[in-house]
């Protein structure tokens, strides 16, 4: 009997593997002053149906594929093999950053009903070529177009009907046996692609309404389990903004960061109820406006105010420019890494949550659930956190500082895999309780009910909550050496 249900669901590779591990590379590219019959030689040499075109710092301006050609012949005949790729090549090239997830390509391959797509990095400059060929093994589905769909959407409802296919997603995801943090990972690209798009949206309405183009170098910043991709089922906003202006060009960025803000709301992503918002002035700064600030949370901050600042720390540039952002790290970095009291203050102000274990060894719930988040999530990711900031470690997803931290002999190797095996571990068993109470119409939380957990789960989780209160005292240990 066929499991009909099973055709609904989509090729976990898509959204376990970037960009760059699909793409061709290295990229064939072609100046716009070279002829047709030189580039037919080429493509004919190298067995390619491509060639890119590029500036002088190789950022790709158009493409020139065997159908081009074809066409090209069609029109001049025997005269275009002389002619400059310049004047017959596909303008403009449609790319996709290389770090993309693969669904995002293949969705933007099938709207825009193309063969060929550049991939290009952070600075735009062309690094590998994805095809359809090349995309073949693939399933798709009309889950692959969630993230192209948020590019294309012009208004936070049509992102809204977007992210509203998200717990199918998951729940596919899980299906096909994707890790647990790989689905928070996708979950968390498509809060970047949402909040960017905002980001786009609100630049565009600004010059419309005649707010002009924006007064200086600027980013928007990714905070919380979105900078560190984590995030699960019911993110709200956490985002700032930094930019390379004087106090005076405050009204601008301020109408910028309400726009994206109520964008966001509007897409289905709430206002965060601690304001950790772009559109609050607390976080709208200049750089220098940024430095004083970290510099006040080192000297003075406590209680409330350290809560919010484990939540800026985890920050990703999203929008705009990410040299910003890239300064603001180093000096975030540095100015931490030299602070005993503000690390000590750091790992006080997240240690009021210790794990929901009695004497005994049993769950301690109320109402009958635990919130995994509060006593499981935040004490390990804030540990790690702090660890990583004593030892000058830039990464900002929990996996990621954990390799780092054993790769430099701040923590042995198991101990650092079975961190990240608890970590895995309380993603999937919180996804999983999500899953199931959308499903029955219960509210999105972060609490779960350990007696629906089968019984190797229940030690496994167990076990997770006994070692993280052993790394809150290594974490306490390491401190006490800065």
């Amino acid at each position: 009997m066929t499991d009909h249900s099973s055709l609904r669901r989509i090729d976990g590779f898509a959204y376990r593997h970037r960009v760059s591990e699909v793409m061709g590379a290295p990229l064939a590219t072609a100046r716009q002053g070279i002829t047709m019959a030189e580039a037919a030689r080429r493509m004919s040499r190298d067995g390619i149906s491509s060639l890119v075109v590029v500036d002088e710092v190789g950022r790709p301006v158009g493409i020139i594929t065997e159908r081009d050609m074809v066409k090209a012949l069609g029109h001049h005949g025997s005269g275009a093999a002389d002619i400059p790729l310049g004047v017959v090549m596909s303008r403009p090239v449609a790319t996709i950053r290389a770090d993309a997830f693969t669904y995002l390509a293949m969705g933007r391959m099938d709207r825009l009903k193309l063969r060929h797509l550049v991939a290009v990095d952070e600075t735009g400059k062309g690094v590998g070529v994805v095809t359809a060929r090349g995309l073949m093994r693939m399933r798709t589905s009309q889950a692959l177009l969630v993230g192209d769909e948020i590019e294309a959407a012009d208004t936070g409802e049509a992102m809204a009907a977007a992210r509203a296919r998200l717990p199918r997603l998951a729940m596919d995801l899980l299906a096909e046996r994707v890790e647990a943090l790989g689905v928070a990972a996708v979950l968390s690209s498509v809060l970047r692609d949402l909040t960017a798009r905002a980001a786009h949206l609100a630049e565009r309405e600004m010059a419309a309404r005649g707010w002009g183009e924006a007064p200086a170098r600027w980013t928007l910043l990714l905070l919380g389990s979105g900078g560190r991709r984590e995030s699960l089922f019911g993110a709200d906003q956490d985002n700032a903004i930094i930019h390379a202006g004087s106090a005076g060009d405050d009204a601008w960025f301020a109408e910028m960061g309400k726009r994206i803000c109520d964008t966001l709301n509007a897409a289905g992503v709430p206002f965060c109820q601690g304001g950790v918002m772009a559109c609050n002035a607390e976080w709208r700064h200049n750089l220098s406006g940024w430095e004083q600030r970290i510099q006040h949370w080192i000297r003075e901050a406590d209680g409330k105010e350290l809560l919010n600042v484990h939540i800026f720390v985890d920050f990703r540039p999203v929008h705009g420019d990410r040299e910003l952002a890239l300064q603001l790290r180093t000096f975030l970095r540095e100015q931490a890494a030299k602070s005993p009291r503000f690390l000590h203050a750091m790992a006080q102000a997240a240690g009021g949550n210790r794990t929901p274990l009695g004497v005994l060894g049993q769950f301690i719930t109320k109402d009958g659930r635990l919130d995994l988040k509060m006593t499981g999530l935040l004490p390990l990711t804030g540990a790690v956190r702090l660890l990583a900031l004593k030892h000058r470690i830039d990464a900002t997803g929990t996996g990621e500082r954990l390799d780092r931290l054993a790769e430099g002999g701040w923590m042995p190797a198991a101990e650092a895999a079975a961190f990240r095996d608890s970590h895995e571990l309380m993603v999937r068993v919180l996804l999983e309780q999500q899953q199931s109470d959308l499903e029955a119409g219960i509210p999105l939380s972060n609490k779960i009910d350990p007696k629906r957990l089968k019984p190797l789960d229940r030690d496994r989780l167990k076990q997770a909550f006994k070692s993280i209160n052993a790394l809150n005292s290594v974490l306490e240990s390491a401190l006490s050496s800065v």
